[in-house]
């Protein structure tokens, strides 16, 4: 059995952006499991902050916690896409016949 080392986060996804910047992004080197473990927490409770925010009355710090709990996640799921699909990426892929070059 041949062993396989852990993977982790590359850190090279922003989140939260305050003045076209990035305000935070995700840590390097961080495992992914536990990354993950993270963003699902995050998940849980932006979940049960939108389920309370949809039965009371003058919720806006709930949708806006949700909100950045939820910027957060995508960040941290992004980051493990990234660090997940790195090798199918860094091969190069022919183009297709007609696509034109530059934007």
């Amino acid at each position: 059995m041949t062993h396989q080392p852990e993977l982790k986060t590359i850190g090279l996804t922003p989140a939260l952006y305050c003045a076209d910047q990035a305000l935070f992004h995700v840590t390097r080197d961080v495992p992914l499991g536990d990354a993950l473990a993270m963003a699902s927490d995050f998940l849980f409770l932006a979940k049960a902050l939108t389920q309370d925010a949809a039965y009371a009355k003058d919720t806006d710090y709930q949708a806006w916690a949700a909100h950045y709990l939820t910027a957060m996640s995508k960040a941290v799921v992004d980051d493990a896409v990234k660090v997940l699909t790195r090798d199918r990426t860094s091969v190069s892929m022919p183009k297709r016949a007609g696509a034109k070059s530059g934007g």
